[in-house]
């Protein structure tokens, strides 16, 4: 009888190794297209198998999948990450949509169905048309300038699902990359295509300077007629606490207790409401709702007003008609990580929706009853197919920064367009003058102690994790302007919509206060490096005081 082999030592590292390989196996899909044999899908937020638990289903059903790169393309990029910086001047940081969507790409839309088909035909034809999808896409001459979209079927159905039941289509962007997440195919298919309206909501506002957020909605609002633009953030003046900046420009944003209701967001959007459904609907206690949330103060979970139901919602067929039974029904699309599900519990006045800062973390669309004549269609978070640099989909938090295997090729975006070495306070690891991608990432290491386990040297990839997440969280502030912005910032500057802008930041004591200008420090201007000069905090170095918004709409 043979001798056992002697058992050989298997550590931690070595079987989280085994596991993620296993992992990655399994998400190797869409392989029934010969075209897409050469491509890799990688499966993003993959969850543990349930072992056929009853009534769970499948936990990955609605994972995230993008296409995986080469081995050849990662080490051609990490050759050009020790490169030297090549800075871009202000005028360069204007972007034109048009170039990241041209007309010929386009976003899946359902097939045509009836209610005489089965199940399994209608699945059987999805799918069909979605493999006839991406090998058209595929077969595209710019093919290779693609970047990364949704290659999950099932998260494209919930789009579908719903952009038949809504009334309203509510659309949330990131306003500092607003014109990079606004696909127009949407807007045109929605509007034209369906005839039904749609909201632009351009969140983070307080992340960017006012001029530059009325320049967008002006740009938006001319490119596409009868599109209505309303503003929010989830971090107006008043949650925050201390000083909003330190000394280098980094933007340093404390809350202050537990985030109260953002009650001038709802209201706007209730306004773009009533003025589309012209009385139809009664919206009565939706705005009564807001009005009672206006006088209370948000600092105990429990508390809650008026009636809130929450249905869990599938994907089958489904014909609209409007406004049924009296009910308005809004839906809300939006990228991963733009702030839907704040915004979504923003509305709501209570959280509803689980926020996290993971790219996909809502998989599937719930039907939320704000009131009984409004709900609320929360669809997951959706990446179209766009021309957008890869680079700003992970600034933009499209990609989870954790899967990322190659961060230089999006260290060097950010570090062309800012001045990182002075923001980071960071001196060069081998004290020279000239900077690439890597020489930052080892000069933010050395500074913080991010060292290898074993051989102690400085960990690059985590010190770059550490700087991407600090531009995914706002504290390096990065903003893409609209076209023609450098040359017509004084009239932004002076323009009126600049007033309600602040007010909903939460900058100014009231509505009606005087604008100031950008050398008194309201963080309209802009170095030519692109940093944005902040300066929303007094010399004491606390935030300024703030007007009461909920006192406010309470008078209204």
């Amino acid at each position: 009888m043979p001798q056992a082999r002697r058992k050989t030592p298997f550590s931690g590292k070595a079987k989280k190794q085994q596991l993620q390989a296993k992992k990655q196996n399994k998400t190797l899909l869409l392989s029934s297209s010969s075209n897409t044999s050469n491509y890799d899908v990688l499966s993003m937020n993959y969850q543990p198998s349930r072992g056929g638990v009853r009534g769970r289903g499948d936990a990955n059903r609605y994972a995230l999948k993008f296409y995986r790169e080469s081995d050849e393309e990662l080490r051609l990029k990490k050759e050009e990450a020790l490169k030297a910086l090549n800075p871009v001047s202000e005028k360069e940081m204007e972007i034109d949509p048009i170039d990241f969507f041209p007309s010929e790409l386009t976003f899946p839309k359902r097939p045509p169905w009836d209610f005489n088909m089965t199940p399994a035909q209608l699945d059987a034809q999805e799918q069909k048309y979605f493999r006839e999808y991406i090998n058209g896409l595929q077969a595209s001459p710019r093919w290779k300038e693609m970047s990364y979209f949704e290659l999950n079927l099932e998260t494209w159905r919930q789009l579908w699902r719903v952009l038949e039941m809504c009334d309203i289509l509510l659309l949330i962007v990131d306003v500092r990359f607003a014109g990079m997440m606004f696909p127009p195919s949407l807007y045109e298919y929605v509007v034209k295509d369906q005839g039904k309206d749609m909201i632009l909501v351009l969140n983070k506002i307080d992340l960017v300077p006012a001029p530059v957020v009325a320049a967008w909605k002006e740009y938006l609002t001319s490119t596409c007629p009868g599109l209505r633009v309303v503003y929010f953030t989830s971090c107006p003046g008043y949650n925050l606490a201390g000083a909003n900046c330190d000394k280098a420009g980094l933007q340093v944003r404390r809350r202050k207790g537990r985030q109260r209701m953002c009650a001038e967001g709802a209201t706007k959007i209730l306004e773009a409401c009533k003025d589309i459904v012209k009385g139809e609907v009664d919206l009565g206690s939706w705005e009564r709702k807001i009005a009672e949330e206006s006088g209370v103060e948000f600092e105990d979970e429990e508390t809650e007003v008026g009636e809130t139901i929450l249905q869990q919602a599938d994907t089958s067929f489904y014909t609209h008609e409007k406004y049924k039974n009296g009910v308005l029904t809004v839906g809300c699309v939006g990228q991963p990580n733009v702030g839907k599900s704040s915004l979504m519990n923003a509305i709501m006045g209570r959280k509803v929706v689980s926020v996290s800062r993971t790219p996909g973390h809502t998989k599937h669309f719930q039907t939320i009853f704000l009131t009984p004549q409004v709900r609320l269609c929360d669809c997951p978070g959706l990446v179209f197919p766009s021309m957008v640099p890869r680079s700003i989909q992970i600034l933009m938090g499209s990609y989870p920064i954790a899967q990322l295997r190659e961060p230089y090729t999006t260290i060097r975006y950010l570090a062309e367009r800012l001045d990182l070495p002075r923001l980071l306070r960071i001196d060069h690891p081998e004290n020279d003058d000239t900077w690439s991608p890597r020489d930052i990432c080892d000069g933010w290491a050395k500074k913080r102690g991010y060292l290898t386990a074993k051989a102690a040297r400085l960990d690059t990839y985590r010190a770059a994790n550490s700087i991407l997440r600090m531009a995914l969280d706002g504290k390096i502030c990065l903003w893409l302007r609209p076209p023609n912005f450098t040359d017509e910032r004084e009239k932004f500057e002076k323009c009126d919509e600049i007033k309600y802008v602040k007010w909903v930041q939460a900058l100014t004591r009231d509505a009606s206060a005087a604008v100031t200008s950008s050398s008194e420090g309201d963080g309209d201007s802009a170095d030519s490096d692109g940093r944005e000069s902040e300066g929303d905090s007094d010399s004491g170095g606390d935030t300024a005081e703030m007007a009461n918004k909920f006192a406010a709409l309470a008078n209204e």
